[in-house]
């Protein structure tokens, strides 16, 4: 916490040895009422921060600006928007003035009404809206001190807040400890170091506030202290009279920490029963609001908090209606100095004060019981369902985590202990924490141990270590049978324990391993919620089953808007992933990647991340894709989540691949396929084929791409089960084509269309249409052509290019130049933006076939090659694979591999269909001879 010290008195009271301090703060407060700004200060606990505050708060008053005050509590950092609520509330009687969404949206997160969840850039634009009212003409300064101990919810509006200042008449400094971390965002605001005090100033502070102390006395405090005002003023109050005038010696150590909680500790125990008690009740309930004070108070409020006044302990503000410790170490000594009865008893009363909120009333009912009681376990169970509602899932975990403390031993403590453990698994990121939770159940509960919640997170943490597939099944399988009567506590854990099951199966790839899975589902009938049904249809076996599903699914996806929980957004995007409607999602998931990034959510974060990515591939935003995809392999890697990981590893393999980077694809596919291998993940096995595939249609190996796209479905059906090859259907069909398989070319576009998948999205129906072009024979083939090519598709424009081309070459060998010309350089501009080369290596050698002149930047003499890669680069361009090379040369087909990509720039060619002209045209100029271009 950060340090409070007295050198600020109010008003009027001057700040010893900070003059150099205080004139930069002021000036940031009179510009920053103008234009708007923010500023954090920083600096070791006692610093002064406080005091800094407290003097640009007295400058704002006295030129006429409102201020604002609030500050983090320790006791309220798990309250969503106590600090939000503590800064506004004396804005309260504005909120009508506002428009409707922004006065719904502050009044659902203050607590004042019910309704759904807040939007977090609606509340952060209602928090303005507001703030801008109240300053008016005059400006206003928004003081926030503690910044850490703000509750995250809070910090996360209030970031906002200070990141959109720019031209109000707002000025916001908040204070805390240098190194401490919350969840307020301080990135591009400017900070303010709070240095200690020199010994000259330090020596004059000592002077100021006590002038009997005498020199040698003052000299040693100086040294203990270092320049820190808090001790600087404690340390002396904690000497006796002789020892202050150095009529007694001093003694041999004064510890700053130990003599600094002494002296709190004796100030307060000092102090009137009933003073303590309302002290007591003030770091309890952590508002400082005089209303919740005065209804604790016995007697007078006035008369009772008078001997801490005095004792320079708080500060009333009066226009505020607040009181405020002066140190956070006084309100450690309050604690410290009460009995546990006292403390429950506090508790027990400020219960029934907030009876009409029931968070709040929660984490006092907590605090405030002997032992387990099942009622205020329940309660506060209540209290994490809600927070969860309003998409903190990190303040969920916290509620159900104090729900179990207080719960007695039993099945409901393992349940709760296990779903807590869930989402931890699941949604926060804490996996750390999930192995603890189930060890814990599996002391004091064995039978629990197998429950289902207990059995998702244990899926999970297999599947993200060592674990392998056909056991994460088992072990969910097995606790959905253990739990034949459902009962309505547990079919929450039912749905969670279905969804997790489904995405088992979906790694899992094999037919068999849906048949539990279908088995519950069935079991549920009626009562199968519509996401779980709509996942079921659109991701197992979408090109079978999705076609039911998509109205109810289309219907879905308006309600994104106003949706809250991570977890059903990131579901609902999985649902769209295979069926391409992730754009209807894109606005969600980029909220669920910011709280993510504010410390929220983090497993629902990176999947959302992974998510945008797959769009962002298709609809060609592949910078954009590889950032998002980095930010999220970094987080699988920080937190645990190596299953996670393998979706964006695809995606990155994916657009390298199809940049010509064979050798990054290559390895990319390596490391999915020894993780996936052995642990029966079929999935991501189709992952690495996909991308080899690509790899392999760059570098002009039909023959490689045919296999890679074969091993995912084979040729002539679209593989049960198996939503990937979906996905490779005009791959397949092309790389059958090219290799003169032409009855199974035929086969694999016909399965396509006779199962229906163009009926799924338009981009299907392109890919569809295409394969059955390119499988027609000649004359059909133009039709099907311009039949694929009037499918909207402008959203794939990668998968669009390359029916340009594949269509292109059509017409270029049926001698139709001048339309073989448009689509090729409709594919060539294409290939171009994306920095797809070894395509724009092949469409430009297409164009040049038809007569155009397109410059290849090739090499102008066959030195630029090792003798090595001169052999390479021959073989490669008589057609043999990577593998026939390495075996003719003793090499690895890596080795091979890597020398290829280095030849490739150096002869100006992007892949292997470039090699045959480029090293026909370096031969003629090494022996004189003309060209087959000069011909």
């Amino acid at each position: 916490m950060t340090g409070r010290d007295t050198t600020w008195g109010g008003a009027g009271s001057r700040l010893v040895g900070r003059e150099a301090d205080v004139r930069p703060l002021r000036a940031f407060v009179d510009r920053a009422v103008s234009t708007g700004g923010a500023l954090v200060l920083t600096g070791e606990a006692g610093v002064g921060k406080t005091a800094l505050l407290e003097s640009a708060s007295h400058h704002a008053a006295e030129t006429g600006a409102r201020v604002l005050k609030a500050a983090g509590a320790e006791f309220e950092a798990d309250l969503s928007y106590a600090g939000l609520n503590q800064l506004l509330y004396p804005l309260l009687d504005d909120i009508d003035r506002l428009a409707a969404a922004h006065r719904q949206a502050l009044t659902v997160a203050l607590g004042l009404s019910g309704g759904s969840p807040p939007e977090p850039l609606t509340l952060s634009r209602a928090v303005l809206d507001l703030l801008h009212r109240a300053a008016g003409e005059r400006g206003l300064l928004i003081v926030v001190d503690d910044l850490p101990w703000m509750d995250r919810a809070s910090s996360v509006t209030l970031a906002s807040v200070a990141h959109r200042l720019a031209g109000s008449r707002i000025a916001f400094l908040a204070a805390l400890r240098s190194g401490e971390e919350g969840f307020f965002d301080r990135t591009g605001i400017d900070e303010y170091e709070v240095d200690p005090l020199d010994d000259g100033a330090s020596a004059a502070l000592l002077t100021d506030r006590f002038p009997a102390l005498a020199a040698t006395v003052r000299q040693r405090v100086v040294g203990e202290a270092q320049g820190n005002p808090l001790a600087l003023l404690e340390l002396p109050a904690s000497l006796t009279g002789p020892q202050r005038t150095a009529q007694t010696r001093l003694p041999s150590l004064l510890p700053l920490s130990r003599r600094l909680q002494n002296v709190f500790v004796a100030r307060i125990a000092g102090l009137p029963a009933p003073t303590r008690r309302l002290l007591l009740a003030a770091v309890l309930d952590g508002t400082g609001d005089l209303g919740v004070l005065g209804s604790v108070a016995v007697g007078h409020l006035s008369t009772n908090l008078a001997p801490a006044e005095r004792a320079q302990l708080v500060q009333l503000d009066r226009d505020e209606d607040r009181m405020l410790f002066r140190h956070p170490l006084t309100r450690s000594a309050v604690v410290q100095l009460s009995t546990s009865e006292e403390r429950r008893e506090t508790h027990r009363w400020l219960a029934d004060h907030y009876q009409d909120q029931p968070g709040r009333r929660a984490w006092h009912l907590v605090e405030a019981v002997v032992k387990p009681d099942p009622e205020v376990a329940s309660i506060v169970e209540g209290v994490a369902d809600a927070t969860l509602q309003r998409g903190d899932a990190v303040g969920a975990v916290t509620a159900l985590l104090r729900a179990v403390e207080v719960s007695p031993p039993g099945r409901e403590r393992s349940r709760r202990t296990a779903e807590a453990a869930y989402l931890g698994a699941n949604i926060t990121g804490d996996l750390h924490r999930v192995t603890q939770l189930l060890d814990e159940i599996r002391r004091s509960d064995p039978g629990r141990a197998v429950s289902l919640a207990a059995a998702v997170a244990a899926s999970s943490l297999l599947l993200n270590g060592d674990g392998d597939i056909d056991t994460a099944h088992r072990l969910l399988v097995s606790a959905l049978e253990m739990e034949s009567d459902i009962d309505l506590a547990e079919e929450r854990n039912l749905v969670e324990a279905l969804h997790t099951l489904l995405l088992v199966c979906l790694f899992g790839g094999r037919p068999e391993l849906y048949a539990p899975f279908d088995a519950a589902l069935s079991r549920l009938g009626s009562r199968t919620p519509e996401l779980l049904w709509i996942t079921s249809k659109t991701l197992a076996d979408p090109a079978r089953t999705a076609l039911e599903a998509l109205d109810r699914l289309d219907a879905m996806l308006p309600g994104l808007e106003n949706e809250a929980n991570p977890s059903r957004i990131v579901r609902i995007g999985i649902a769209c992933a295979y069926i391409d409607r992730l754009v209807s999602c894109r606005a969600a998931l980029r909220r669920v990647v910011d709280s993510g990034r504010a410390g929220g959510a983090v497993a629902s974060a990176i999947e959302a991340l992974f998510l945008l990515g797959n769009d962002g591939f298709f609809a060609g935003e592949w910078d954009r894709t590889l950032a998002a995809i980095e930010e999220g392999l970094k987080l699988c890697d920080d937190h645990g989540y190596r299953v996670l990981t393998w979706p964006g590893v695809f995606l990155r393999g994916l657009i390298h691949a199809a940049r010509g980077r064979t050798d990054v694809a290559s390895s990319l596919a390596d490391e999915m396929t020894g993780w996936a291998t052995p642990r029966g993940v079929a999935l991501v096995q189709c992952y690495a084929a996909h991308v080899r595939a690509l790899a392999a249609f760059g570098e002009g190996d039909v023959e490689a791409a045919y296999q890679y796209a074969a091993a995912v479905s084979p040729a002539g059906v679209l593989a049960p089960h198996n939503a990937h090859a979906m996905w490779l259907v005009l791959d397949l069909t092309e790389a059958a084509a090219r290799t003169n398989r032409h009855r199974e070319a035929a086969a694999h576009a016909a399965a396509a269309r006779q199962a229906g998948i163009a009926a799924i999205s338009p981009r299907l129906a392109l890919l569809v249409s295409a394969a059955e072009a390119v499988a027609a024979p000649a004359g059909r083939d133009v039709e099907l052509f311009e039949e694929a090519l009037s499918v909207p598709g402008t959203r794939w424009p990668f998968d669009l290019a390359r029916v340009h081309l594949i269509y292109g070459e059509r017409l270029r060998r049926i001698k139709a130049t001048r339309e073989s010309r448009r689509h090729l350089t409709q594919a060539l501009e294409t290939f171009r933006q994306l920095g797809a080369e070894p395509w724009v290596e092949r469409a430009s050698a297409e164009l040049r076939a038809t007569g155009l002149a397109i410059p290849s930047g090739r090499a102008t003499h066959l030195a630029v090659l090792t003798p090595q890669q001169q052999q390479i680069a021959r073989l490669a361009a008589q057609g043999m694979t990577n593998k026939q090379i390495g075996a003719r040369l003793a090499l690895s087909p890596r080795t091979v591999a890597t020398h290829l990509y280095q030849l490739f720039p150096k002869l100006g060619v992007t892949s292997r269909a470039g090699l045959r002209d480029a090293l026909t045209e370096l031969s003629a100029k090494e022996i004189g001879e003309p060209s087959r271009k000069d011909e």
